[in-house]
Parts: C-alpha cells; sequence; structure tokens
C-alpha cells in the first residue's frame, strides 16, 4: 500500500544532525492525502529515526526508521499500522516491511474478463510483510546488491457483501474471506543517486513467493496453494539541468489458485493512475510506464505521466490485445529541499475512468 512510502518520506522532513546524530529521534507527523480509494483521509503518526552505534564513524549509513500511524477517511475506512525500514553495519544489511490492522471497503469488479458492475464489500484484516536482506558481492557499477527473504500474513475477513453479487454467490476464491500466509525469496538492486527524487540510477526489487497457503481461498472454503514471480524495476535519466525522465516496468505472475484480494492488480497511485486500485485483477499483469518531470519555479514542478498494462491467466499468460492505458498530469511541490522530498498532485485517466490523487513521493 502506498501509505508506507508517504509516511516513511514524511519523516524525512525532520531536520538531520549531520555532525552528531541522535541515536533516537522523536518525530510527531500529520498525515493527509487523497486517492478514490479513500477520498480524504487524515490521521497522525510518530517516527523514530535510529542510529546505531555500530555505524558510528561510517557518514554513509542510512538512518532507520519506524512509524507509527493512525488514520481516518472520508469513506469510514480505519488504518493503524507500523511501516519501518532498518539499515545496520554500514548498510550491510536491510530490512523493511510493515504490521498493521485495516477497517476498509473497498469496489470488486471482476476478475479477469468476467468483470461486473462494481460491487462495494467491506473487510478487516492484520496484515504483516518483512523482507530482511544482506548486501552481497561488491555491487554492480555504482550500485548496491542485496538478497534475502520475504514474509507475508494477512487475514482478510470479508465483513459485507451485496447479497446479489458476484462475491456472495461462493464462486470467487476467497470471495468470503481467506488467510494468507507464506514467504519466499529476494533480490532488491539500487544505483539511485537520490531516494526520493533520483535523477540517475535503477532501483529493481525483485520477489519468488514459493508454495504460500490461503485458508479459505478454494470454492468449497478448503486451503489452496500458488507461487508468485514478481519483478518491479525503474530507471531515471536526466535531459539537462532541470528535467527527468523516469520509466518504469512490472510484472505479477501467479501459478496456482490465489484468493481474489492477493491477485495481480492495474490502476491505483503507483501503477495506471487514472483507475481505481484493482480495478483490473487477474492472474498475471505487466505494465510499462514512464513519467517527464521538469522543474518550473524554485519549489514548483510539474509532469505528464503515461502507461499501458495487459492482463493474463492460465489460458493465455498476457492477453496483449486488450491493453489497458492511461495517461495524465500532475504538479510538484518540494516540501524538503535537502532531499527533494515532493508533494504529489496528480490527475490520471484511463478508459471511461479517471483519478485524483494527494499523496507524498513519487509514483515510482
Amino acid at each position: 500500500m502506498f501509505l508506507t512510502t508517504v509516511l516513511l518520506a514524511l519523516a524525512g522532513l525532520a531536520p538531520a544532525d549531520t555532525v552528531r546524530p541522535k541515536r533516537l529521534a522523536l518525530l510527531p507527523v500529520p498525515l493527509v492525502y487523497y486517492t478514490p480509494e479513500t477520498r480524504l483521509a487524515y490521521g497522525v503518526a510518530a517516527t523514530a529515526t535510529v542510529h546505531f552505534k555500530r555505524d558510528d564513524g561510517f557518514a554513509a549509513a542510512r538512518p532507520s526508521q519506524f512509524t507509527l500511524a493512525l488514520a481516518y477517511t472520508q469513506n469510514r475506512q480505519l488504518l493503524l499500522y507500523l511501516p519501518f525500514q532498518v539499515f545496520y553495519d554500514h548498510n550491510r544489511y536491510y530490512a523493511y516491511g510493515e504490521a498493521g490492522y485495516y477497517r476498509y471497503n473497498y469496489y470488486f469488479y471482476g476478475v479477469g474478463q468476467h468483470e461486473v458492475p462494481r460491487e462495494l464489500y467491506g473487510v478487516n484484516f492484520p496484515r504483516v510483510r518483512v523482507n530482511v536482506f544482506r548486501r552481497v558481492g561488491a555491487g554492480l557499477g555504482a550500485g548496491k546488491l542485496y538478497a534475502g527473504l520475504r514474509y507475508q500474513y494477512e487475514d482478510y475477513r470479508v465483513s459485507s457483501i451485496e447479497a446479489a453479487g458476484l462475491l456472495a454467490s461462493g464462486t470467487v476464491p476467497g470471495g468470503l474471506g481467506s488467510r494468507l500466509t507464506g514467504g519466499g525469496l529476494g533480490v532488491f538492486y539500487d544505483s539511485r543517486d537520490q531516494v526520493f527524487f533520483p535523477k540517475k540510477g535503477v532501483v529493481a526489487d525483485l520477489s519468488a513467493f514459493i508454495r504460500n497457503g490461503a485458508v479459505g481461498a478454494g470454492l468449497a472454503g478448503e486451503t489452496t496453494r500458488f507461487d508468485r514471480y514478481v519483478a518491479d524495476i525503474s530507471g531515471y535519466q536526466a535531459l539537462g539541468p532541470h528535467a527527468v525522465l523516469a520509466g518504469n516496468v512490472y510484472g505479477s505472475f501467479i501459478v496456482g489458485t490465489a484468493p481474489f484480494n492477493a491477485l495481480s492488480l492495474l490502476g491505483g497511485s503507483r501503477r495506471l493512475r487514472g483507475y481505481y486500485e484493482g480495478r483490473y485483477r487477474d492472474q498475471n499483469v505487466a505494465l510499462a510506464q514512464a513519467e517527464l518531470r521538469v522543474d518550473v519555479y524554485k519549489r514548483l514542478g510539474a509532469v505528464v505521466f503515461g502507461g499501458v498494462g495487459t492482463l493474463g491467466d492460465e489460458q493465455a499468460l498476457l492477453r496483449l490485445n486488450e491493453p489497458k492505458g492511461a495517461y495524465g498530469a500532475g504538479l510538484r511541490f518540494t516540501a524538503n529541499r535537502r532531499d527533494h522530498l515532493n508533494v504529489r498532485l496528480d490527475y490520471g485517466l484511463g478508459q471511461q475512468s479517471s483519478g485524483f490523487y494527494l499523496t507524498v513521493g513519487e509514483a515510482f
């Protein structure tokens, strides 16, 4: 969920003591954002920035951050969670993830080529995601290469559905609720010159979740198993001193039977802005998108973006003859000049669809 990026990015607003950073610094953070899935959301957060003793004297050591957040939305959704990122031993070890509880509601539009008029459903779920990596080798060029393990747990308790809807029919795996648990392997590579607003470099996040279990995802409520393979790769290139071209490719491929809430998705604040998150979902998804980012005046910037994605299943890996396109434009305001952390205001357009987004940090 994009809120992790928002909270960790907001934590970057804290002033840094570059001479002698404190072991522990606490910062209260107001939280406000807007997406089509939530409408206006507001809340509070408290961020702890940690510097470990083992990294004393290492100027390139990245700070670790833990953020406890509480948010409520216009759609009567409640979010309570703790995102974190940890760097340890001269950045040799890197861990990130989240633990949280959500009382949410979503629109469901069907699965794959079986589209239905949108159905509103409610769900309550605790979720834990943990990724632990160790730097391997000497890196590639200017970048650092990490490898490690991933774990996920989610107890997706569907609390309300539309009586005449597809979810109520019992034919959608996990449509009446499921409990997902499992893990896998991961590889992470990063050669960006900056974290929040890169002007050059590449970041790649690769995952293989093997034999994950989903209790209640079978049509008779039995446990199912599935594998998931994900690649998320972004690259950045400066076009002179005041413009950056950013590109992103994303793929998610599932083998086996996954609950509908764990399927590959298109839409949301990061992938194909202009479509509701999960407007399209199927076993497989592939996406390519690009964004031109330009400075306008002092702290003000502007972007134009566009992308295209496609979906697939067991019969057709990707249905290339059924592309989903989206495009749009937006404004940026640099809230933190040191790290070039931007407040993002975007408007995206898709096929008979549109979306307005007010968040912190870039889409990719």
